[in-house]
């Protein structure tokens, strides 16, 4: 799941080389990954109104899915 987030996120920065992802906690059914990026790049990360948050946590959700886990990203 970190390389999907990953590769998401590098693709919509200006500084994909600043993007990190880690995870925080796991159970069996829930997963939790913080995301950082560069200061200047959270605003292209957030989206207007949180659209682009909202899109990513859509896609790493359905892709989560397949596994039945329940994943939360917090963007930091």
């Amino acid at each position: 799941m970190i390389p999907l987030i990953e590769t998401i996120a590098k693709a919509l920065v200006d500084q994909p080389d600043q993007v990190r992802v880690t995870e925080v906690s796991a159970d069996d059914k829930n997963v939790v990954y913080e995301l950082s990026v560069a200061p200047g790049d959270m605003g292209k990360i957030i989206g207007k109104q949180g659209r682009i948050a909202k899109a990513l946590r859509a896609v790493v959700s359905a892709a989560a899915l397949q596994g039945q886990k329940r994943v939360t990203i917090e963007i930091v």
